[in-house]
């Protein structure tokens, strides 16, 4: 039975969740995320993190971003970096491991659990520090993908480490509600203001589709 006692704090990388669950073939329903975590102790924050694509006319992350900070998760998220590679290809960065590993650590020792949603191995020092303050680390990603989204030196470090699959009864979404394809640019044109708009909130809460370069 989850004790009452037992602090817990999420830290999602959402686009490491969402290119992992889209390999299981699921979507992540973030209000069952909550519940799930909040039923096995006293959740005391969730951080959800993002890069986001600023001078983009319609982002598909923002109707997420909007439905998390008003139903009980901390939004972090900053703008992406744009570059050129050398082989003159456009690449987007968009890498939260600061943000996300300052957080962790100011909160390491107001928290029992840690609870990551990665499998960075970029992370794995990180944990190696919190579980030096006493926390307890539960890593959440896959072994179940050909190769593992996991991080092989992250997942030993971890004091428990739960495949993301295992948690699809729990945490999926149910695929009746997923929204419907969105309209191509063109179409959108055409469509009244109000229609769009409609069309655009529904689709939260989704996962976090957008693609940056580590």
């Amino acid at each position: 039975m989850p004790s009452a006692t037992n602090k817990i704090a999420l830290f999602i990388d959402g686009a490491n969740l969402y290119a992992t669950a889209r390999t299981l073939g699921f979507d992540i329903d973030y209000k069952r995320l909550l519940l799930e975590f909040q039923s096995r102790g006293t959740l005391v924050r969730a951080f959800y993190y993002t890069a986001i694509i600023e001078d983009q006319e319609y982002s598909s992350i923002r109707p997420l971003i909007d439905w998390l900070d008003y139903n009980g998760y901390s939004v972090v998220t900053k703008a992406t970096k744009e570059f050129v590679d050398a082989a003159g290809r456009r690449k987007v960065k968009g890498n939260m491991d600061i943000e996300l590993a300052v957080d962790a650590m100011e909160l390491a020792d107001s928290i029992d659990q840690m609870v990551l949603f990665s499998g960075d191995g970029d992370f794995r020092s990180l944990v190696e520090a919190v579980q030096r303050r006493g926390v307890r680390v539960t890593v959440i990603s896959t072994i179940s993908s050909q190769p593992p989204m996991i991080a092989d030196e992250l997942r030993r470090q971890a004091d428990v480490f739960t495949d993301l699959v295992q948690l699809q009864s729990k945490l999926g979404r149910d695929p009746s509600e997923r929204p419907a394809p969105r309209e191509p640019r063109e179409a959108r044109q055409h469509t009244p203001q109000f229609l769009q708009r409609t069309t655009t909130t529904s689709m939260a809460p989704r996962g976090d589709d957008e693609e940056f370069e580590d």
